[in-house]
């Protein structure tokens, strides 16, 4: 019995530093993120580039999952920015304006940030983008394969604080991995690298 108590153990701790040291594919940290501790956080709508199934689904994980840390006093879901976007119009011309900077420029303005972190109530915004979220065959196993990028941007100021992005490609035999269970996986891995 204490032999294989003793092997249990092991096998426990194993499986602890294995999900403890997940490493992701890049993480960036702004140094200023050492004193960047928001209380509040809200999930943008996510960038889903051709992956159209991914709409909706990413976003929702990324916030439940935030929600179950239970980091921040409050997490603003995109369907709650929708609903306040569509019922003012002060909210939707920042956002759109604010978007088009950050995807065209590269260019996180801080007048629009701070006006959006005020009309939406959060300290900060994650934006997560998918660049892969679909079945395929590595090496002759079929995989559930989930890669987002995310950007961490302080509201007050537009400042971006961090940056990271992975993956997860998880095998099956027959019964398929919910892809959303997969992105469930990712998000989890890259906020065990986030500040906050």
């Amino acid at each position: 019995m204490g032999k294989n108590l003793r092997t249990l153990i092991i096998a426990a701790a194993c499986v602890f530093l294995m999900v403890a040291c997940t490493t992701l594919r890049f993480s960036q940290v702004d140094p200023a993120a050492k004193d960047f501790h928001p209380r509040s956080i809200a999930v943008f709508a996510a960038d889903v580039g051709s992956y159209a199934e991914a709409k909706g689904v990413v976003e929702k994980e990324v916030a439940e999952a935030l929600a179950d840390k239970k980091w921040f006093a409050a997490v603003v879901d995109s369907e709650s920015i929708n609903n306040q976007m569509r019922d003012n119009e002060e909210l939707r011309e920042a956002m759109k304006e604010y978007l088009a900077k950050l995807k065209t420029l590269n260019f996180s303005d801080p007048y629009l940030s701070r006006k959006i972190s005020e009309i939406i109530k959060a300290e900060a915004f994650l934006l997560v983008s998918v660049d892969i979220w679909h079945y395929t065959v590595e090496q002759d196993k079929k995989v559930a394969k989930v890669s987002m990028g995310m950007r961490l941007y302080e509201g007050s100021t537009g400042h971006l604080m961090w940056r990271a992005g992975h993956q997860r490609a998880e095998s099956y035999m027959l019964i398929k991995p919910e892809l959303s269970a997969v992105a469930r996986k990712v998000a989890n891995d890259m906020f065990g690298h986030m500040p906050r």
